[in-house]
């Protein structure tokens, strides 16, 4: 009787020793053209999703850097300050002479002083100038109150203490009477409140001053908060303060661009004469003869219409590059100043000029502020007849190095800049 079972094949029983002796693969790994396909997808997926955890946790990890390692755009934040310190204190001097006819007594026909439009007089905290409306002295008296804390926080003296109080102040005065308010308004407020979080004395200011000579680094919580000091751990303050920066960057973005779309839905606007309308108004034309040099060539106003909703949808994107951000940063610049002059609304575009401060980079403003003080150093021995100048700076003076140290602590790792591009 002949033997089949060795060309027959494997025998169902054959184990799997036996099988490799032969050059077959064991029965438990043949797989057919579906599994594998599963198999390879499965790797591709698990490979994917590695790539996609590995990239997701060098985000976070950048993210958590640039917001707890160091503080950023201090100069700009300090521009930022002394701006709307300026803003503040210019609005109350131009109503000075108006004051009663704007907010205090003689405002009282509108009906305001006993039913406020707007809510914040009913807040016991922004009540004071409500309070004080009717009564001509004390109105007087707040407002100079207000203006001496305007003039503080340009100097950045105390701005812990001294920013929170103007604040208060400032929300309670501007909407005594709502008739006279305006988006810049609105714009000022949150700008302030966001501030709050922010180290906007880092730079510029006596409180900087303080601390470089050491006195705010010693002694209780209270005492280096009255110094300008420190009385926070630093992550807890590096993280406030960045985000503020993020509030204030996406309002701002924001704001431009939803203005943008909301031009575009505009008939004016898309057959380009929107800004002769308000030109040739009496409130909005100050100066007859530069709203007819603007608005008699008609081409001019359509560029100016147009560009203006381009340059504001397209500032966000702008921002991310350095030369685009030059352009966004000069050409929204010059759309604020043309506000200022055409439309005679200065105080509202210093506000935006200073809001848009804190995307300039901390190593340009340090570079201008050498230029200027080696400039302000030239001219100061020139007076003194002096041509070469001195090396020896005099007493109380800056000394000629602080500028390039400027610039380079921006560079150092407390500052941690983007890198040039």
């Amino acid at each position: 009787m002949t033997d089949t079972t060795r060309d027959a094949g494997p025998q169902e029983g054959a184990t799997a020793p036996e099988q490799a002796d032969r050059g077959e693969a064991p029965s438990s790994t043949r797989r057919g053209p579906l599994t594998a396909a599963g198999s390879l997808a499965g790797t591709l997926l698990s490979e994917l999703f590695g790539v996609l955890g590995r990239g997701l946790d060098r985000g976070i990890e950048r993210i958590e850097y640039w917001l707890v390692d160091a503080r950023h755009a201090r100069y700009g934040l300090a521009i930022t300050r002394i701006l709307l310190g300026l803003t503040g204190l210019g609005l109350l001097i131009t109503n000075f002479r108006t004051r009663y006819y704007a907010f205090g007594s003689g405002s009282a026909w509108n009906g305001e002083a006993a039913q406020p439009v707007s809510d914040f007089p009913q807040i016991w905290i922004f009540s004071l100038f409500h309070r004080l409306a009717l009564h001509d002295g004390w109105f007087t008296l707040a407002c100079l109150v207000l203006g001496a804390l305007a003039v503080l926080v340009i100097l950045g003296w105390r701005t812990k203490i001294v920013l929170p109080i103007f604040f208060v102040g400032w929300v309670s005065f501007i909407e005594v009477n709502d008739a006279l308010g305006d988006q810049g308004d609105n714009m000022y407020r949150i700008t302030l409140l966001a501030l709050l979080f922010a180290d906007t004395a880092g730079r510029w200011s006596l409180d900087a001053r303080r601390r470089g000579r050491g006195q705010a680094l010693r002694g209780p919580w209270w005492k280096r908060a009255w110094h300008g000091g420190e009385f926070a751990p630093a992550w807890l303050t590096n993280t406030l303060h960045n985000l503020a920066l993020v509030a204030v960057a996406t309002h701002v973005c924001f704001v431009y661009a939803s203005g943008a779309l909301y031009k575009a839905g505009g008939a004016a606007w898309q057959h380009g004469y929107a800004i002769y309308n308000p030109l040739q108004t009496q409130r909005f034309g100050p100066w007859p003869e530069l709203s007819d040099l603007f608005t008699t060539w008609g081409p001019m106003v359509a560029v100016i219409s147009w560009t203006s909703i381009i340059l504001q949808m397209s500032f966000p994107m702008m921002l991310m590059r350095r030369p685009t951000r030059i352009i966004a940063l000069f050409g929204i610049c010059g759309f604020h100043i043309g506000i200022a002059v055409l439309m005679g609304l200065p105080w509202f575009s210093l506000a935006m000029i200073a809001i848009d401060a804190i995307f300039v980079r901390d190593v340009t403003w340090a570079r201008l502020a050498g230029r200027i003080g080696d400039g302000w150093r030239q001219a100061r021995a020139g007076d003194r007849g002096d041509p070469d100048g001195d090396d020896t700076p005099e007493r109380g003076a800056t000394p000629a190095t602080e500028e390039s140290e400027q610039a380079r602590e921006v560079a150092a790792p407390d500052e941690a800049p983007e890198p040039a591009r």
